[in-house]
């Protein structure tokens, strides 16, 4: 809903967006890839997403969109901390493993990558392009999401590595060199 104000009366307008046309116009952000670990031992699981940037400087800290019905949801709110994990180019297997492609759930989505354990104790992508570990701030509920807002505990940074990418739709990576 929208409000107008004319004059001294309010004027309520509700607007509404069709679905896919909203969906079709997102797929015109280009977002760099990443997979958020959350949970620890044989309660852990993650996901992919493209929706996540940096909220403060002081302190360090990120903002990430989480939908509710995601198994990440509730181990996330058990254990109060998850890792950003910014994937390299050449790091699409685990993007596809995040998402649930073949069917996997929970700790087999860890599978064919190595991983570390940081001082939140939530596990990091080795080689990853940069790595934010965070101490859950804040959940804000709203709508069908979560929007976390994650203190940076730690991080690694991987240099000289290009980013896996998504855009219309499809994973994507910059081809050009960086200038220097």
């Amino acid at each position: 809903m929208s409000v107008f104000q004319t004059g001294a009366r309010a004027v309520h307008q509700e607007l509404t967006v069709e679905a896919d046309l909203f969906k079709d116009s997102m797929r015109h952000l280009a977002g760099a890839v990443s997979v958020i670990t959350v949970g620890r031992g044989n309660d852990r699981t993650g996901f992919t997403a493209t929706s996540v940037s940096s909220l403060a400087i002081d302190p360090p800290s990120v903002i990430v969109s989480l939908n509710r019905d995601s198994s990440s949801w509730p181990v996330l709110q058990r254990h109060g901390s998850f890792c950003v994990n910014v994937l390299a180019h050449d790091q699409r297997h685990v993007a596809e493993s995040f998402a649930g492609q073949g069917g996997r759930k929970g700790v087999e989505r860890y599978q064919d990558a190595q991983w570390q354990e940081l001082a939140t104790g939530t596990l990091a992508l080795a080689n990853a392009l940069t790595v934010l570990d965070c101490e859950l701030d804040d959940a804000i509920e709203r709508h069908s999401h979560g929007i976390l807002i994650g203190r940076v505990r730690a991080l690694t940074l991987r240099r000289n590595a290009e980013p896996l990418l998504y855009w219309h739709g499809a994973y994507r990576h910059i081809t050009a060199p960086i200038a220097k």
